[in-house]
This record gives C-alpha cells, sequence and structure tokens, in this order.
C-alpha cells in the first residue's frame, strides 16, 4: 500500500544527523545545538544531497517555538528578576538599545532600510537562554551572584523580544514592509496608530484573561487530572494546554502562537504541579526544539560565509565583542565587580533562538531580507561556537588586572558584591570529612536528615532550583547543578569529602558520578541507590561500599514486617532478611 512518508522521512533525516552531530559537537567540547544547526544545513536546499520538505520542516519548527516559549513561560521566575532587578532591568534595557543602534548602524553601510535595521539589531541583542543556563550549569555558576544576575538579565531581554514580536507585525507597513492580514486594511488607510492600539488591546485582553483566569483554572484542571493517577493523562493534560492556548490566542485575540504558549507556562508557573509539568514536557519540548533548530539550519545559505566574509566577520564581532563590552560597562557602572562584569559578558556574547524567531518574522512582514537572515545565522552558529572561549577568558583577565592592581582598584569600586546578589552559603568554610548528597527526594530528604541529626555535615547536589532555595534557606550547604558534570561534584568539596550517597538513580550519569568520584577521592565511601538489577552488577564490579536496589528493600522491609506479625521468631526473620539482601546488597563482601 503506498504511502506518502515526505513527514516521517524529514523527521528522521533531522533526528539522526542532529543526533551524530550533535553528539559530535559534545566531543568537541561545544553545544549540542551547533550540531543541531549544521544538520539542518546539510538536509537544506543550500547544500548537495537529500534535501529535506522545507514545509513540514517549518511546520514542526513552529511546534517547536510554541513548546520553547511554553518551557520559557513555566521557569519564568519573578522572584528571581525581582531579587537582582535593580541591575538586570536598566542593564538589560540599555544593552539591547545599544545591541540594536549597533545593527541599525551595519545595516545602514549594506544600504537596507530602516526596518530591516530594527529586526537586525533587536536579533543581535538577544542571548540564547538554550546555552546560557548550559554554560552556567556547567561552571556550577548558575545561583553564583553572577548566574543570578544573568540570569535575571536574560529574563528582561526575553520579555522585551515577545513585546517586539507583539508590536512589529503593527508597524510593519510604517517601517517599510508588509502589514498581516488581520490589520492590513487598517495599515492600508493610514491608520497605524488605530493597527497599533487594536494590537495592544487585545495583547492585553488576553494577558488579562491567562493572569485572572487561567491562573485559577489551569492549575485546578491539572489538579483533578493528577488525582486520576494516569501519567500519559497528565502529559496529554499538559501539552494539550500549552498547544490549545497558543492556537487560541492566534485565533481569538490575534497574537502569536509563541505569546500565547509564553503566558500558557507563566499560568503554569506558579502552580504547585509547576515542576511536574515541566518534567513531563520536556521530552518532547526538546524533540521539537531540536526539529526547530534544524528547520532554522535548512533556511542557512552557507554560501555567504564565502561571499560575504566580512559581513560575516561584522555581525561576529558586533555579538562577541561590541554587546559584550557594552554588557561589562553596564555592570561596572552600575558598581560591580570586574569579575562580575565579565562573567555576565561572556554569557551574553552569543545569540539562539529568539533572533531566529525575530528574523523569521522579520522576513514573513518584508522587512528583512533573505542576506540579513543569513548573516544573523551565521553569526548565531559563530557566536554559540565560541562561546566557551569567552567564558574561557575569564580567568586570565583577573590574573591580568591582579597585575595591575590600579585598575583593578578602578573597576572594583564597590568593594564587594551588592547584597542583593549574595547567597546563604557565603562566608562559611569548606566542609572536611563531610556526605555529599545527591538528590533530595523521598529517599535523600530521608537520608539528609538523619545523617545531620548525627551530628555529619552535609551537602546536598540538587538540580531542582526551589528545593535548592528552601535547602538553602534552612541553612543546609546546597549545590545547583548535575552532578555528572564537571565541577559540580568539586563545588560539592569531593576529594575532602568521606562519604557520598547517591539517592537519586540514574544509569548513565550514575556511572559517571561514580566515575569522577573515584578519579578524585580514591578512597571515598560510596553509597549508591539503584533501580535495576543490571545496573546493581555493575556496581557491585566497581567496588561501591553499599549499593542498594530500592524496590528489593521495600519488599524486604515489608516482608520483615509480615513475618514478625504472624508470630515468626525474630531470630529466624533476620536469618530470612539477610538471605534476601546478600542478592542484593554487598557490604565489603559480608
Amino acid at each position: 500500500m503506498p504511502h506518502d512518508v515526505s513527514l516521517i522521512t524529514t523527521i528522521a533525516a533531522a533526528f539522526v544527523l542532529a543526533f551524530v552531530l550533535g553528539l559530535l559537537a559534545v566531543r568537541l567540547r561545544l553545544p549540542p545545538l551547533v550540531g543541531y544547526l549544521l544538520a539542518g544545513v546539510l538536509i537544506g536546499p543550500f547544500t548537495p544531497g537529500f534535501v529535506a520538505d522545507l514545509g513540514l520542516a517549518g511546520q514542526l519548527a513552529e511546534i517547536g517555538v510554541i513548546l520553547l516559549m511554553f518551557g520559557v513561560g513555566l521557569h519564568f521566575s519573578i522572584a528571581d528578576l525581582m531579587a537582582v532587578r535593580r541591575i538586570a532591568l536598566p542593564g538589560a534595557v540599555a544593552q539591547i538599545t545599544t545591541a540594536t543602534l549597533i545593527g541599525i548602524a551595519m545595516v545602514q553601510l549594506w544600504g537596507w532600510g530602516i526596518g530591516a535595521g530594527l529586526i537586525f539589531g533587536l536579533s543581535l541583542s538577544v542571548a540564547s537562554t538554550v546555552v546560557l543556563l548550559r554554560a552556567l550549569e556547567q561552571r556550577n555558576a548558575l545561583h553564583s551572584p553572577e548566574g543570578r544576575i544573568a540570569v535575571g538579565w536574560l529574563i528582561v531581554e526575553d520579555l522585551a523580544m515577545v513585546l517586539a514580536l507583539v508590536l512589529l507585525p503593527a508597524v510593519s507597513e510604517l517601517l517599510g514592509g508588509e502589514a498581516p492580514a488581520s490589520l492590513a486594511g487598517y495599515a492600508a488607510g493610514g491608520n497605524v496608530a488605530f493597527a497599533l492600539g487594536l494590537t495592544l488591546a487585545k495583547v492585553a485582553l488576553f494577558v488579562g484573561l491567562a493572569l485572572v483566569v487561567g491562573t485559577r483554572v489551569v492549575p485546578w484542571l491539572l489538579m483533578q487530572v493528577a488525582r486520576t493517577g494516569s501519567r500519559e493523562l497528565f502529559t496529554l493534560a499538559v501539552l494539550a494546554i500549552a498547544l490549545g492556548i497558543a492556537y487560541g490566542s492566534a485565533e481569538l485575540f490575534g497574537v502569536s502562537f509563541a505569546l500565547g504558549a509564553f503566558f500558557a507556562g507563566v499560568v503554569l508557573s506558579e502552580s504547585d504541579l509547576s515542576h511536574q509539568a515541566a518534567a513531563n514536557s520536556l521530552p518532547l519540548q526538546d524533540a521539537f526544539a531540536v526539529l526547530f533548530f534544524v528547520s532554522v539550519g535548512m533556511l542557512f545559505d552557507p554560501g555567504i560565509v564565502v561571499r560575504e566574509p566580512l559581513a560575516v566577520l561584522a555581525v561576529l564581532s558586533a555579538i562577541m565583542i561590541g554587546k559584550s563590552v557594552a554588557a561589562f560597562l553596564i555592570v561596572i557602572a552600575f558598581r560591580y565587580p570586574a569579575v562580575t562584569a565579565l562573567t555576565v559578558s561572556a554569557s551574553l556574547a552569543q545569540i539562539g533562538e529568539f533572533s531566529f524567531i525575530l528574523a523569521g518574522l522579520g522576513m514573513s512582514l518584508g522587512l528583512l531580507p533573505a542576506q540579513g537572515y543569513n548573516l544573523i545565522l551565521a553569526g548565531a552558529l559563530l557566536s554559540i561556537a565560541l562561546n566557551p572561549l569567552a567564558f574561557a577568558g575569564i580567568a586570565p583577565t583577573v590574573s591580568w588586572l591582579e597585575r595591575h592592581p590600579r585598575l583593578r582598584r578602578l573597576l572594583d569600586r564597590s568593594g564587594s558584591t551588592p547584597p542583593a546578589a549574595t547567597t546563604p552559603e557565603d562566608g562559611k568554610p569548606a566542609p572536611k570529612d563531610h556526605a555529599i548528597l545527591i538528590g533530595y527526594g523521598r529517599v535523600g530528604g530521608v537520608i539528609g536528615p538523619a545523617l545531620e541529626h548525627q551530628g555529619f555535615t552535609v551537602v546536598v547536589v540538587e538540580r531542582d532550583s526551589h528545593l535548592l532555595t528552601g535547602l538553602r534557606n534552612r541553612g543546609v550547604r546546597a549545590v545547583y547543578g548535575d552532578a555528572s558534570t564537571p565541577g559540580v561534584l568539586a563545588a560539592a568539596g569531593l576529594k575532602s569529602a568521606r562519604l557520598l550517597v547517591i539517592a537519586s538513580p540514574d544509569g548513565f550519569q550514575t556511572r559517571r558520578i561514580v566515575e569522577i568520584a573515584r578519579e578524585e577521592n580514591p578512597g571515598i565511601d560510596l553509597v549508591v541507590r539503584t533501580h535495576s538489577s543490571e545496573e546493581l552488577e555493575y556496581l557491585q564490579g566497581q567496588n561501591i561500599s553499599c549499593a542498594v536496589m530500592g524496590e528489593r528493600e521495600l519488599a524486604l522491609g515489608m516482608i520483615e514486617h509480615a513475618l514478625l506479625r504472624l508470630g515468626v521468631p525474630r531470630d529466624r526473620v533476620h536469618l530470612v532478611i539477610a538471605q534476601g539482601r546478600g542478592e542484593y546488597v554487598d557490604t565489603e563482601g559480608r
């Protein structure tokens, strides 16, 4: 039976190439995003060989945009923004303005219009959320003073770009482009002010309904679904809310899918179920995000690097030098230390997903020429690939400043980090002979207090930012990050630790954590929880002090209680339990 397999072919080619090139990028110590974009280039119309269906890829990319913006809204934190509002808000606005002016000045030299310059400059001004968060996580700096400022800065940038996505269609014709169909009649009559007012009124009505009605209805609906106990139904509800609100907002209020999805995430962000919603939607969000980046790569003509090398170099310089220098000077002007300014400027020395969305909108409105889109993509690819070098340059720059104390004193006029950016751990001496606990969920939440009750110092490694905040507020030492990422365990004091407890089992990550621990501290005791017999056998072969399979220990505990209640002598019960445990727990051969 014949089938039209263009959709399957496009998805298969995108995923396979994205996986191969993403893995290669990681091996080369580059963000996997570089590999995804290159995969799109290889299956795009500008390179020889197989060409995927660009129309289908564009529709898949639209779903990717919706889920990306839903994720941005879901992780939007007013508290994080308010903690650094004095620097993040004016700093981000000043940096966006500076980068936009640089972009407008550049396109004037190329003979483009003011509308193209505005789109071009805005695209250069906003950093990639994916790249920035991953870079800070790898350096265990996400919850540092510098990391908090960078994240707050990024939130303001994202909000500014959301506003730009809303307003640009309304003023498109005024800037020399084409008005969308919904506003064409007003714009054609010269009443741009009315078109802009109508757009703002629709957005205000949508936002009002989302924040007033949505914050009550959506969490209630998810709670009802959660009570059914069906995980797949809960995941379906989350996706239905994200896609449904995005589509409904576009149809009923004329706003973009991106804005609708963003506010769908914001509505859920303050709900008690937001963590579960994020966890359940993450795999699909990641998959379609990959398709989004692949589709962006398909639209990129790599020949522009050969045809316009100076233009590409100018764009890259504007991103990595112009924007970074502006951010550095802005942070210094707010009397923050040079180290903070260097970290923030390195974090922003790249562009990403919002740049692609803005450039695509600019092309659809007839504001941005294809050459501009290709230059933005070239700048994104190169800046993302070179961003690790920007971070690598922080330490040498600080060392150079140390050798020039007069300049260092001039830059560090504040003398200290402002109180708003400090963490509860500041000033504590480095722990010694302590226990490192990875994961503070249902199991870790029992182990941690038990160790502390016996007088042991415990350092928790946790990826849930809300759990982390709660731990720190209680005075518990806590490090944010993935323990299998280099640097995270070091920040927890691995070399001087006495015990490492892995309470959140994940096969691949567990093995990597064990390797890091054995390499950095060969004598450390390891207690590992696992869910599989295969993983248990591997751990026992690695001379682990204690490897426990959670479900078996739970069953043995229930057996012990049942036998005792049935009158079996305690010594016989202990023998039964010991025999059962001997197959699953190996404590130094006993």
